[in-house]
């Protein structure tokens, strides 16, 4: 039988061990947090400095301070849902983005370089950005799961090409 002093030490020994076990996914947990926060801060840096607008510029129309943008920039700060809204309004940008971005909204599907083309094309209003945004990946979706390849399962239809006359060239910048 253990006596009282064995016990309490055990008992401690124990607790020390489930601590350390706790802080070490607390930590984990926390480099997580600040690499989401980075991300999205270098990603809002990107944006601003490829539409050419300074600090002070983007957190006067997003209706923040320059220290606080300059602190999401370099992930000392976790924005909010509006604040980003506000900074994606700045930079004339999808709010969605921003969120993904930050991990409050889940991934699309396809590839990124063209749902980041859609996104940024400025002729484009926010309703039609959404609009072919979800058609893209419905047919991203669709097409893996049919497991083909886009240009052996495009039907070719003589609406495209009558008669069966080869497609015509593509305009290029030696024809013009």
């Amino acid at each position: 039988m253990q006596g009282p002093g064995e016990f309490v030490s055990g008992q401690v020994r124990s607790v020390r061990e489930k601590v350390d076990q706790l802080a070490g996914t607390v930590a984990a947990e926390a480099q997580q947090v600040s690499a989401v926060r980075s991300q999205v801060g270098e990603y809002i840096r990107e944006q601003r400095n490829a539409a050419r607008v300074s600090l002070r510029e983007l957190a006067r129309t997003a209706g923040v301070s320059n220290p606080y943008l300059s602190q999401v920039e370099r992930g000392l700060r976790k924005p909010s849902a509006e604040i980003l809204a506000a900074i994606a309004r700045g930079l004339k940008i999808s709010a969605e983005s921003l969120y993904e971005q930050a991990g409050m909204l889940d991934r699309r599907a396809g590839n990124p370089d063209t749902v980041a083309a859609i996104r940024s094309d400025e002729h484009l209003s926010e309703r039609h950005r959404a609009v072919l945004l979800e058609l893209y990946e419905t047919y991203v979706r669709e097409h893996a799961a049919t497991g083909g390849t886009a240009a052996a399962d495009a039907p070719s239809t003589t609406q495209d090409h009558p008669a069966g006359a080869p497609p015509a060239p593509h305009p290029s910048k030696e024809s013009a």
